[in-house]
């Protein structure tokens, strides 16, 4: 199952964009809401949550998926259990995926030490220690892929069916919505 991480002023497109294309995808998807059951997105729209955070069964979990939106990734740092599941996520061999301002957070956790990255341009400085894949709007370094912004929403989503179900997977699913990639 893929966790996306829902935080009140989380970037909509980057959150639901995604999450269309990996159920296009069959592939099993949980928005937890990490602040409420319907969490108000960055531009107003209101998404009810699949589940809370509580709800969520680490062992089932294929990938934890990190949205921008100021608020939405403000959210994540204060909720010790989002902070948690990202950790724990990450100690067990766990994907992680980030957009937006969201790669920050994997930053500050050290877990961008030395791996190709991108983030909203104007927070490249925030990736310290990450090598940051300037020209790319996606990237991908082992177990960990971070895309810039909402305009990468299509490309992030693709990027991570092919993670989880190969190349395969992600052309059939653009091939069926027709997008130009």
């Amino acid at each position: 199952m893929v966790c996306f991480l829902l935080g009140t002023g989380f970037e909509e497109a980057e959150a639901l964009v995604p999450v269309d294309l990996l159920r296009r995808a069959n592939i099993p998807v949980c928005m937890a809401g990490v602040d409420g059951s319907v969490i108000p997105g960055a531009h107003g729209i209101a998404v009810s949550a699949d589940c809370p955070l509580s709800d969520v069964k680490r062992e089932d979990l294929e990938m934890v998926v990190l949205p921008g939106g100021l608020g939405g990734v403000a959210a994540i740092r204060g909720s010790r259990e989002a902070m948690d599941l990202i950790r724990w996520a990450y100690d067990n061999g766990v994907r992680l995926a980030a957009i937006c301002a969201a790669p920050t957070i994997l930053s500050d956790l050290g877990y961008l030490d030395g791996k190709k990255a991108v983030c909203y341009p104007s927070m490249l400085d925030q990736l310290t220690t990450a090598h940051t894949a300037h020209g790319q709007s996606v990237a991908e370094d082992g177990s960990i892929i971070t895309a810039e912004a909402a305009g990468s929403a299509f490309e992030f989503g693709f990027k991570l069916i092919e993670a989880l179900r190969g190349p395969e997977a992600a052309e059939k699913v653009s091939r069926g919505i027709y997008f130009n990639r």
